[in-house]
């Protein structure tokens, strides 16, 4: 199938189910901001239960802005305060070192943009779950769209989406939490993260 898909910031794992299953993967380039979505968060399972990882933006001039021209807010050091969210949640998980130094970039790097950070963090997720179809992105905005539309993925917990349980490290604690980043599937399940995806159902 071919999607319609929005960049977020290390997607949720319903995102990477449609993007294992496409023949064609195409990127909304041009929509406006929307605030409380995953376009600038992302949710992990810490010792704590979920927790919420949130990237401070410029505050908008106005409703009508387009992602893209969304800037990060630098006044905040939030590559560190994220990564060692990550690491403290997923020391102990069994493919977190193996991934470590591939996705450090992201938490080293001054992005300016947003969509910059977001596409960046898509391709090395990409890469590291084997991924193989590249990015397309879209030249306009369409409210409509012949593509298969998988859009409302980027909603955060709007997005219902019920996926198989596996193991997750803190689920003899809280109990397996649904969709959440697509890195939490990344460091437990590892080199069988692809297969996982392909298995589901939407």
């Amino acid at each position: 199938m071919d999607i319609l898909i929005h960049p977020t910031y290390f997607p949720s794992i319903s995102h990477y189910v449609a993007m294992a299953k496409a023949s064609s993967i195409t990127l909304e380039m041009d929509d406006n901001f929307q605030k409380q979505t995953n376009r600038n968060r992302m949710y992990i399972y810490s010792s704590n239960g979920m927790q919420l990882l949130n990237i401070p933006v410029k505050h908008l001039r106005n409703n009508h802005q387009k992602t893209r021209d969304i800037k990060l807010e630098t006044e905040f050091d939030w590559q560190k305060q994220h990564f060692k969210s990550l690491e403290a949640a997923y020391r102990s998980s069994p493919f977190f070192e193996f991934f470590e130094d591939i996705i450090m970039p992201v938490f080293e790097k001054d992005y300016i943009y947003l969509m910059d950070l977001n596409l960046d963090t898509m391709d090395i997720v990409s890469k590291c779950i084997g991924i193989k179809t590249k990015f397309l992105q879209s030249a306009e905005f369409h409210k409509e769209t012949d593509l298969v539309d998988f859009r409302n993925l980027a909603a955060g917990k709007k997005d219902q989406t019920e996926i198989t349980p596996y193991t997750q490290v803190f689920g003899d604690k809280y109990g397996f939490i649904n969709n959440l980043s697509v890195l939490d599937l990344l460091f437990n399940e590892g080199r069988y993260s692809l297969d996982y995806l392909k298995s589901q159902n939407f």
